[in-house]
């Protein structure tokens, strides 16, 4: 990563007496765009606000491009924000809406004109100068956001899930738009949203919170596929977890038989004691409940639900006293034995000791 365009070091903030982040550092380097990700009241947004200049510091320092910014108004930390509610001006026309921040800093009106212009045609919203906001579609009122915000040519940009008013076919659409708008200008990004495909999709690095902390920080593919707690395993799709026993063999672990399971060496695997396994519904596989195979872990269950999302058959398969969910392009019947296949490459493993 290059020289950071902005780095939180040691931010904390405080709701009265409650601590709402503690001690958040993150740098992001110039033109990258970072997710901040997490449920709902891990911090995320406090961040963004923080960062912003609209929450206060209780301590800790925020900086852009080695500028201390961290009792600067919003006005002038060189930042812009898209809102989730995009926050346009209803009697304004689009045009009108997308000067306005230039207008406030008495930018002259032929510059202006010719900036709105610029904007207009880089968000494909030729046409619609003089149209009225509150005539605009959803999609077009997020376009006409963002280009507010771009034309004060910002050095950060902060986007506060500005597409959580879109249906899922347009919003799908919009997020694709601006990543590829982002990348061409280069500008440093960051994206709070609750949507675990917005933030892979979108972000080249995201930053997992929880409780007001930063619990994981990588690219997505590094907090997909190496979580590095059962929090992060299970926010990031592996909702499926059982207890298991594991012994050190070989190289690697051996997760011992149990009531449902057969023995499986997993080569490479550090984890012994006992254990808790998380995995996605899409990585298993059902077959026959007698069936062996040593490159898999495999439970024996009984299909006790069915439902089709649209391309596979999702089951809900109980082992024991628990319930899996498991993805099949097959139709099977309820009530029908089968294994869950798991390749041991698609177990998060962790120890329970400190789950």
């Amino acid at each position: 990563m290059g020289a950071a365009a902005l780095e939180v070091r040691d931010l904390e903030v405080s709701y009265g007496d409650t601590p709402v982040l503690k001690r958040i550092s993150l740098a992001v380097a110039a033109g990258e765009f970072v997710a901040l990700l997490g449920p709902s009241g891990c911090g995320k947004t406090t961040l963004l606000r923080a960062i912003s200049g609209f929450v206060p510091a209780a301590s800790g320092s925020i900086s852009v491009a080695g500028r201390d910014i961290t009792h600067e108004p919003p006005d002038k930390r060189g930042m812009a924000m898209v809102f989730q509610s995009y926050a346009l001006w209803p009697h304004m026309t689009t045009a009108q809406n997308l000067g306005y921040g230039l207008k406030l800093r008495k930018v002259a009106r032929r510059d202006i004109a010719r900036r709105v212009a610029e904007i207009l045609t880089m968000l494909k919203l030729d046409g619609f100068a003089e149209r009225n906001v509150t005539q605009l579609s959803g999609g077009q009122r997020q376009r006409v956001a963002l280009g507010r915000a771009l034309a004060v040519s910002p050095e950060v940009l902060l986007l506060d899930e500005p597409l959580s008013n879109l249906d899922a076919r347009i919003r799908e659409d919009v997020r694709h738009e601006i990543k590829a708008l982002q990348a061409k200008l280069g500008i440093t990004t960051i994206h709070v949203t609750h949507d675990r495909e917005e933030a892979m999709v979108m972000a080249d690095r995201i930053a997992i919170l929880d409780a007001g902390r930063i619990a994981q920080l990588g690219t997505p593919e590094e907090v997909y596929n190496r979580p590095n707690s059962p929090f992060i395993a299970a926010f990031m799709g592996a909702g499926n977890v059982l207890e298991l026993e594991a012994r050190p063999a070989d190289g690697g672990i051996r997760i011992e038989a149990g009531a449902h399971n057969d023995a499986v060496l997993i080569r490479g695997a550090g984890v012994a004691g006992p254990v808790v396994a998380h995995f996605r519904s899409e990585a298993a596989r059902l077959g026959p409940a007698d069936a062996t195979d040593p490159e898999r872990l495999l439970l024996r269950g009984r299909i006790v639900q069915a439902s089709y999302p649209g391309g596979f058959y999702r089951y809900a398969v109980a082992v024991g006293q628990n319930q899996f969910m498991v993805d099949d392009t097959r139709r099977l019947a309820v009530g029908e034995n089968v294994g869950i296949g798991l390749p041991v490459s698609s177990l998060h493993l962790f120890s329970r000791r400190n789950a």
